[in-house]
């Protein structure tokens, strides 16, 4: 069995849109290791993620890493609150990357976005949108979960 991946309940969409852009080039080495050589592999959806509300997998060599922290503390903060709420993430949940494409599936539409991930420097670019639109286009006419927070 794996170590399950720590991940910040932002990332979870961040890793759906992802497309090899990042901070650094190390940055996105490591993330392309992560969302395309793990969670994106034909076995990817049965890999155990680990909530956590502070530094996790992807971030290490974040640039703008201090620590268990950033140097934008309270906009990430801030996205990650609103990305837990719209997911139904907590700090320490496990779920597989399978489980979590299905909460995006049936909690999450692309014009979301703009209130979920108000504050991330990457929305202006429609990558995470887009890929919330693919992904639920591949299971037409998904009615939203009425019981998840919006």
């Amino acid at each position: 069995m794996t170590t399950p991946i720590r991940y910040r309940p932002h990332h979870f969409l961040c890793s759906l849109g992802f497309e090899n852009k990042g901070y650094s080039d190390a940055f996105i080495a490591n993330m392309a290791d992560i969302v395309v050589g793990r969670l994106r592999a034909p076995a990817g959806d049965a890999e155990i993620l680990q909530v956590t509300v502070k530094a996790d997998d992807i971030c290490g060599p974040c640039p703008k890493r201090r620590g268990t922290g950033c140097t934008s503390q309270a906009r990430i903060d801030a996205l990650d609150a609103a990305h837990a709420a719209a997911l139904g993430l907590t700090d320490g949940d496990q779920i597989t990357w399978g489980d979590a494409l299905e909460r995006v599936k049936r909690r999450v539409a692309p014009e979301d976005l703009s209130q979920i991930c108000e504050g991330c420097g990457w929305l202006e670019y429609g990558m995470c949108a887009a890929a919330v639109a693919r992904l639920r286009d591949a299971e037409p006419n998904i009615p939203l979960d009425p019981d998840a927070p919006q």
